[in-house]
């Protein structure tokens, strides 16, 4: 019984070292993959996304909402580009609840939608200042940009890119690899003889799935990231300035009043401030009193006694 568990345990190990080897293997391929794809197609930096917009993967397309069979239908001549931008604009006053209405309504018809919005009121409680993100269609994205800053005085604006194909391959080549080894360790625990085994598989079985699903979920993740893309936008209204009113007779008695309610204001404050100093002043100034008033009593009883001794 003992020999059998090792025999097993020996093709276990020797059945995951070969599919490791395949992992190093298949990764050292999909890097020199890349290496001529780059030479290619060319790569796209931060700079270069912003001045030529270059276009998200039109892979994505075939593979958002397929499943995760579609996987291995990405093209490698293709780039996955996450793009984003921010807005800062300035609407016309009393125009920030209609223009925050716009955006959201632009959203929605280009098959996007708002995942984030705050606004902020004014004194008077009027919705003035606001920011909203929307994710908008990758195809229609430099269109919903170009009709944002339609919407008023653009003060402030950022366009970005992000290349995450590299990256989205090597997932794929992981993920392989790990339904490989998902597949030899079903396998193996169908062979298994007894309870000893079968933890001992189950065990590493439980870890491959896991890691499975952690690189599932980053491909869904930047799949998503790439299929919709998102521009924050801060809207505001500038702030009112107050019409300047004529000199007249009233208004410079309200002046008055108000410079001399300051000036009062500011004795008050004053005299609150050193008050304390006051205080030890006064004191000082009654024991200074008394000392120089009980030395002229003194004085006078002094001489009175001379006056009755002669």
């Amino acid at each position: 019984m003992k020999i059998k568990t090792k025999v097993f345990k020996t093709l276990l190990i020797v059945m995951l070292a070969f599919v490791a080897i395949g992992m190093i293997f298949t990764g050292c391929k999909s890097s020199e993959m890349m290496s001529f794809v780059d030479k290619e197609a060319g790569y796209y930096g931060e700079n270069e996304v912003m001045m030529e917009e270059a276009p998200a993967v039109s892979a994505t397309e075939d593979f958002v909402g397929e499943g995760r069979e579609s996987y291995g239908e990405v093209q490698l001549t293709d780039r996955m580009i996450i793009k984003s931008a921010y807005l800062e604009l300035e609407v016309e006053v009393g125009e920030f609840e209609k223009i925050l209405f716009r955006i959201t309504n632009l959203a929605e018809q280009s098959g996007g939608f708002v995942s984030n919005t705050n606004s902020y009121s004014d004194a008077e409680g009027n919705l003035t200042s606001g920011s909203v993100t929307i994710r908008i269609p990758h195809d229609k994205y430099s269109m919903a940009v170009d009709k944002i800053k339609e919407m008023g005085q653009v003060r402030n604006i950022s366009i970005s890119g992000q290349d995450v194909t590299q990256e989205y391959v090597d997932l794929e080549s992981r993920l392989k690899n790990l339904e490989a080894q998902e597949e030899i360790l079903l396998e193996l625990m169908k062979q298994a003889k007894n309870v000893e085994e079968s933890i001992e598989v189950q065990r590493e079985l439980s870890y491959v799935q896991g890691e499975i699903e952690v690189i599932r979920g980053r491909m869904n993740y930047l799949e998503n990231m790439v299929s919709f893309s998102s521009i924050d936008i801060y809207l505001y209204e500038p702030e009112a300035i107050a019409a300047a009113s004529d000199w007249g007779f009233m208004e410079a008695i309200r002046n008055g009043i108000r410079w001399a309610v300051k000036l009062f204001n500011g004795m008050i404050t004053f005299l609150i401030v050193i008050s304390p100093v006051l205080i030890l002043i006064a004191i000082i100034l009654i024991i200074v009193w008394q000392v120089i008033r009980g030395r002229k009593r003194r004085r006078a009883l002094a001489e009175k006694d001379n006056i009755k001794k002669s």
